[in-house]
């Protein structure tokens, strides 16, 4: 039987810390512009990551539901961002 992950929340906290991190200095503008795509590159790799997570804690969620018999799952569907 195979062993059963949680997903890496110690994972998507530092991930998203190290995005607020990484905005903040793309939003002080003081960056040179080849620093500044690096930084974006990084940015664009951490949601990635963030999303990945995220997505496996969301199939985990819905296979622990469509476990139990009383529960109804329902698809997922994202807020838009502001």
């Amino acid at each position: 039987m195979a062993k059963q992950q949680t997903p890496n929340v110690k994972g998507l906290e530092q991930s998203l810390k190290a995005l607020e991190a990484l905005v903040e200095r793309l939003e002080s503008g003081d960056l040179p512009l080849e620093e500044a795509l690096k930084e974006f590159e990084q940015g664009v790799k951490l949601t990635r990551a963030c999303q990945a997570i995220l997505k496996d804690a969301e199939q985990k969620v819905e296979i622990l539901l469509k476990k139990t018999e009383s529960a109804e799952t329902e698809p997922f569907e994202p807020e838009a961002a502001d």
